[in-house]
């Protein structure tokens, strides 16, 4: 039932969101040289989502990535634990693209705005994003479908607390550290499949869920 709600919101996420479909556009687009220095840019506009952290704007061809939070890759795969009958092979969950859904979800059609303050190793900015006064890492923070950087920014420990004791978005499954995920998955195609990080999982050196001792005793989750 879980999985089926999991699909369900990534198919009516993508429906719904009138961003462009173009996701891959600007992929490698961004400041020709990355660079330490601190800066201050304004980026306003119309974006293209990339995936559940990143930001395209085809105006300017620019790139922004969200400061704060990492998310799954598109490629990564998460396990719902809940045991569903007699079945024991866990069920899984494209945390990927339902961050990238999410996100979608959020921005719609809105302008999106972005203070830049840093260069990213590959060559995108970075920096806070809002829209209509909602801060977009918050946002992908307080649905469960984003993790916490260090150092943290301010307020941004609560909301992933408040995921992680409600069990949303990724913190209902077992997953990977994404760092630890982009180490080791030798295949980041999308057509990676499940296996492939049920096994990445199961030599972790660790995972970022909660622990799971209570997790068959929670009430049913409702939609937020």
């Amino acid at each position: 039932m879980r999985a089926t709600c999991f699909a369900a919101l990534l198919a009516v996420s993508v429906a719904t969101s009138p961003c462009w479909s173009a996701d891959a556009i600007g992929q490698g687009a961004g400041p020709s040289s990355p660079s330490s220095q601190t800066i201050s840019k304004a980026i306003v506009g119309r974006v293209a989502i990339i995936d559940g952290r990143t930001l395209w704007f085809p105006r300017s061809a620019e790139k922004v990535r969200l400061a704060g939070i990492d998310v799954c890759e598109l490629s990564q795969w998460a396990f719902d634990p809940t045991r569903y009958g007699k079945n024991t092979v866990l069920k899984p969950v494209p945390c990927g693209p339902l961050a990238k859904a999410w996100l979608k979800r959020v921005v719609g059609e809105d302008h999106v705005t972005c203070r830049a303050t840093a260069f990213n190793s590959d060559g995108a900015y970075v920096g806070a994003c809002s829209t209509r006064g909602r801060d977009l890492a918050v946002e992908m923070l307080r649905v469960g479908w984003a993790l916490v950087t260090s150092p943290a920014l301010p307020g941004y420990d609560a909301w992933q607390r408040h995921a992680m004791t409600a069990r949303y978005g990724m913190w209902a499954t077992y997953v990977l550290d994404m760092d630890e995920w982009r180490g080791r998955a030798g295949d980041r195609t999308l057509q990676r499949q499940p296996v492939a990080d049920f096994n990445l999982l199961a030599e972790r050196a660790r995972e970022i869920s909660p622990p799971f001792a209570d997790a068959r005793k929670r009430p049913r989750r409702s939609d937020r």
